[in-house]
């Protein structure tokens, strides 16, 4: 639970239970970040490598 969340939920007039629900849900959004950067750094790898083969096979054709 983000306790800052918690505490504004709080501060703003919410029920104390849904306060505490709100701030753990965001707390669960807030551990797929990582994991999508992850994903996103594997595609880029891939896409770089891709970029990189398709280069090498047009250097190939052209100059061959």
């Amino acid at each position: 639970m983000i306790s800052e969340v918690y505490d504004a939920f709080i501060a703003a007039g919410a029920p104390e239970e849904k306060a505490r629900k709100a701030a753990e849900a965001l707390a669960d959004y807030e551990s797929r970040f990582p994991r999508i950067e992850a994903g996103l750094l594997v595609l880029k790898w891939m896409v770089g490598f891709v970029f990189a083969l398709d280069v090498a096979m047009l250097i190939r054709v052209l100059f061959r």
